[in-house]
């Protein structure tokens, strides 16, 4: 049990200074080059896609619907809302035996 307590402390601690040394790299720097902003808007859709692609690809059927769903749903609703849902549907499909 102690060792997920260091790995939550160390996690939380990396996340930080990369945060922090983020930061701290902006401000030495001034302003940012075009090219820097643009790739850095590109990293949300980038995690996305890698989280997303492998469970559609080779997730089971719930995992695949609710991707799906949530794709559509997320046109309309917040993200809160997309992600409960998703969620809910997910573990509602798996108690049913799916």
């Amino acid at each position: 049990m102690a060792d997920i307590w260091w790995i939550i402390l160390l996690a939380g601690l990396l996340t930080y200074l990369t945060r922090a040394g983020g930061h701290l790299l902006l401000a030495r720097i001034g302003v940012m080059p075009p090219r820097l902003e643009a790739a850095l808007n590109a990293v949300p859709a980038a995690v996305l896609t890698t989280i997303v692609t492998p469970i559609l690809v080779t997730g089971d059927w719930p995992e695949r619907i609710a991707i799906l769903v949530c794709l559509v749903l997320s046109l309309r609703l917040p993200l809160i809302a997309v992600v409960a849902i998703g969620t809910g549907f997910v573990a509602a499909a798996r108690a049913a035996g799916f």
